[in-house]
């Protein structure tokens, strides 16, 4: 804190450069409050690569008076804070108003690529939406986040950012008392599908509108030169969504909480809660513990989307045609495509995992041969793929150790090879093109609880530091490393992720 004095002498306020799209709508589609001030704010983690491309000055974030902004203690010039309304399907059950009930939205700022970024607090006190919560964070799903969510982004997978962690100085009441903080979250839009739900459910069509063109807008300029641009914006998030789920399955990633308020209009992967990466490959693993029944296991993961697609096709009716059979024969015409994008999508992330740079009859049956050996098996998702790039150029040694009986392996090898003489890349390129989309490293769940332990427990960063180090080059071997590629001991396996709400 000294350094922090010392730096805010000489530094000005920070200047955030806001540009308020969505706080210019009408006042139906949010409260507009405050964040809560908290009582002694503490930057923890700064993401300074990430403050550059948004145009702020990460000297000036980490002073004093920015990391007040960050805390929620002081509003930069410029901010319109809001807490967004919205409603959601969740876990198959439609609530009609849920909104942001520990979070508001400081506004939005043109990145140095032209792009617009919300910029939001989360745990920033309660809001009309908190539904009796006290609209806090505590510290673990705070960091949680962090970790996920910059580890997402270093995989090439669309997802909001973090931008900071603050430590709050309060306690919040959980199972137990837990030190409080608020994460600055970035995202390129916080619309949902839920958000649509919101007004579709009030039949409020006005509203909308004004939110489809928002998002069109925004999101798929493109679209507005369609003859029909809401039908045209409903197959682009369908396109998006697709897209995006393939890439989650690529790397074994479960979101645990796929329910219609956690599913961005924009594409990205929003709302890290219980969500967890898999260790041995199983399509019906599941870690949240709020996921009783699967719902939203691993495998589902691609069938939820569709059905989160299909409620957002049921708000949009209103706009597609004034006569609903017109409309629903158009809505189930355009949704027919989903499974179409997914299968395209997954079976290129699948090919690619494999070390196929075109495509042949049976890459489908071939991959899910393979993933069927992993299932039977018991064997690890993440170390089978990457070992599987050392297999490409000749060897096989550590692919062949991951199983108890390395016969079962034999007949798939056998064929992989065979089609493997198909590709016109030598065994280096090849070997070089599946490290490249087969990551070394993941969050592995006993390493991320271990970091949030040490943080909430003895005060300690360190974990969490050198994990998020780890996960900045995902796909980059280092020695100084090996242990975070292993998997956990049965001692340390995580069985149960928890949202922490």
């Amino acid at each position: 804190m000294a350094t922090q004095q010392a730096v805010s002498k000489t530094l000005p306020a920070p200047e955030w450069p806001f540009d308020n799209s969505y706080a210019r709508l009408p006042d139906r589609f949010y409260a507009r409050l405050a964040p809560t001030p908290v009582a002694a704010p503490r930057l923890l983690k700064l993401n300074r690569a990430l403050a550059v491309d948004l145009g702020l000055d990460p000297e000036v974030l980490a002073s004093p008076q920015g990391v007040e902004i960050l805390a929620g203690n002081r509003l930069a010039e410029g901010s319109e804070p809001i807490a967004l309304a919205y409603a959601g399907h969740q876990f198959g059950n439609f609530v009609p108003q849920l909104g942001d009930g520990r979070a508001v939205l400081l506004g939005e700022i043109v990145d140095r690529t032209g792009h617009r970024r919300d910029i939001q607090l989360k745990g920033s006190g309660p809001t009309p939406f908190s539904r009796r919560g006290d609209g806090r964070a505590a510290l673990g799903p705070v960091l949680r986040e962090y970790i996920i969510s910059e580890a997402m982004a270093a995989f090439g997978v669309p997802t909001t950012r973090s931008l900071a962690a603050v430590l709050t100085g309060d306690a919040v009441q959980r199972e137990t008392i837990l030190p409080g903080a608020v994460l600055t979250r970035v995202a390129s839009s916080h619309v949902r599908v839920g958000t649509f739900q919101f007004f579709a459910a009030r039949g409020d069509i006005e509203a909308l509108r004004l939110l489809a063109d928002h998002v069109i807008e925004r999101h798929y300029p493109e679209a507005r030169a369609q003859a029909q641009p809401y039908r045209a914006l409903f197959e682009s998030v369908i396109r998006r969504q697709a897209e995006l789920v393939a890439k989650w399955l690529g790397i074994g990633f479960i979101h645990g909480v796929m329910n219609t308020d956690n599913v961005s209009i924009a594409g990205e992967t929003i709302d890290y809660g219980p969500c967890a990466f898999m260790d041995a490959y199983h399509p019906e693993t599941v870690f949240s513990s709020i996921d009783q029944y699967g719902r939203y296991a691993y495998g589902k993961q691609p069938q939820i989307a569709g059905w989160n697609l299909a409620r957002l096709g049921e708000s949009l009716l209103p706009l597609f045609s004034e006569d609903s059979d017109t409309a629903l024969a158009q809505a189930n015409e355009s949704l027919a495509a989903y499974s179409a994008h997914f299968g395209k999508a997954y079976l290129a992330i699948q090919r690619g995992k494999l070390g196929l740079a075109t495509e042949q009859d049976g890459d489908a049956e071939l991959a899910q041969a393979f993933l069927k050996l992993l299932a039977d098996n018991g064997v690890d998702y993440t170390i089978a793929f990457r070992a599987l790039c050392n297999a490409a150029a000749g060897d096989e040694s550590v692919l062949r150790h991951l199983f108890d009986e390395p016969s079962a392996l034999a007949s798939w090898i056998g064929q992989w090879r065979t089609r493997l003489d198909l590709e016109p890349q030598d065994s280096s390129a090849r070997r070089a093109s599946m490290q490249a989309i087969n990551p070394a490293y993941i969050p592995r769940n006993h390493r991320v609880e271990a970091a949030l332990a040490a943080a909430i427990e003895h005060d300690d960063l360190g974990p969490f530091e050198e994990l998020l180090t780890v996960l900045a080059k995902p796909y980059e071997e280092r020695a100084e490393f090996a242990r975070y590629a292993e998997p956990p001991t049965e001692e340390q396996r995580v069985r149960q992720t928890f949202c922490g709400t």
